[in-house]
């Protein structure tokens, strides 16, 4: 049973991430496509960060905060 809320805790952590990266990209005024050029990820990446399905690594976020004009830990 503790393994499965540790679960439900780590999907909800992800999808938190993910609304966090989205509400920074559209406060920037940049379309996904926009973050995935400039981060150098496809689009759709981007859009499974943002949905939650998938954990960016750090590279990955500490490319998208520089992009986004943001620290990393504020993703947290």
């Amino acid at each position: 049973m503790a393994f499965r809320n540790n679960k439900q805790m780590r999907k909800g952590n992800l999808k938190a991430l993910g609304q966090k990266i989205q509400k920074a990209r559209k406060q920037k005024g940049l379309l996904q496509v926009d973050l995935a050029v400039r981060v150098g990820i496809s689009s759709g990446y981007v859009g499974s960060i943002e949905q939650g399905l998938r954990y960016p690594s750090l590279k990955v976020l500490q490319k998208m905060a520089k992009t986004l004009g943001i620290n990393v830990k504020d993703l947290f």
